[in-house]
């Protein structure tokens, strides 16, 4: 079972349920800031009484207006290494993994981000982009993990590496965010062992690259990352945060336009979105 955000005539993020090829409207829980607002115990109370009946709709990423997207870096032993390979001050990502303290950044609203099968963009001035493939923790305004998702993380890597400073250019800007393709409440999903993260481009038809993961191999627990990004901070809807990623393609490895990005989490489901370039004013975009 997993939580859909469907938009149709009759209402915008719609919250449902998804058995197999059927949405089933969740009656008490109307939209995913409703979700948010709820206990655990109660949202997933409201979960399992859904009434069943069956909705039509547009499926698409699972975040509402209200509702901001963080992001963490530096939280896998790959996400260390591959930043300290582009950068010319490498010493600063060593410090971050080794660090009490996460590397925390805002990463986009519901304008920024794009669902399942959307497209998603490189940058027009960075050489080189990359897939960000992780693991998104939904958290509630009590702190507790309701859910689970799928993010891709996109990140004009030539940016990044250039300056540590340039970090918001690398990664906020038009297209630079996928989300979903559902929501998987957090009683329904695999132990972190079994929750493995597979990442794929596929171009002209055919894999160019693929690695994989688990999100065993994060090197915070969740309540750590949970504990410091409400530390004077006030998330009264709610807040998703993307918790780092542990595969990052090779140097020779980059993004190019009418490339697919697929990513799958054991127990979550598969993100796929083709890759556009981004110009320098992305009117309607």
């Amino acid at each position: 079972m997993k939580i859909a955000v469907l938009s149709n005539a009759q209402h915008s993020h719609q919250l449902t349920i998804h058995n197999g090829e059927t949405f089933s409207s969740v009656i008490s829980i109307p939209t995913m800031t409703d979700a948010f607002h709820m206990t655990l115990a109660d949202f997933r109370k409201a979960v399992e009484n859904n009434s069943g009946a069956q909705v039509e709709g547009t499926l698409v990423a699972p975040i509402a207006p209200e509702i901001e997207l963080w992001g963490a870096g530096v939280t896998y032993l790959r996400s260390r290494d591959a930043r300290k390979e582009e950068s010319g001050v490498p010493d600063v990502y060593q410090r971050v993994y080794e660090a009490d303290r996460p590397e925390l950044f805002y990463k986009g609203n519901s304008k920024r981000t794009r669902g399942t099968k959307a497209n998603i963009g490189i940058r027009y001035d960075s050489h080189a982009s990359v897939p960000e493939p992780e693991v998104a923790i939904f958290i509630n305004r009590h702190k507790e993990i309701i859910g689970y998702s799928i993010c891709n993380d996109v990140t004009a890597r030539s940016i990044e590496g250039e300056n540590p400073l340039y970090l918001s250019q690398a990664k906020m800007y038009v297209g630079s965010t996928a989300l979903g393709p559902e929501m998987s409440p957090s009683w329904l999903v695999p132990t972190p062992a079994e929750m493995t993260i597979d990442a794929t481009i596929i171009r002209a038809g055919k894999s160019i690259w693929s690695a994989s993961t688990s999100l065993a191999a994060l090197n915070r627990t969740l309540s750590d990352l949970v504990d410091y990004l409400f530390r004077c901070q006030n998330f009264p809807d709610g807040v998703i945060l993307s918790t780092g990623t542990g595969i990052v393609p090779p140097m020779d490895i980059a993004l190019a336009e009418g490339d697919v990005v697929e990513i799958t989490v054991a127990g979550i489901g598969t993100l796929s979105n083709p890759v556009v370039v981004i110009p320098e004013s992305p009117v309607g975009f």
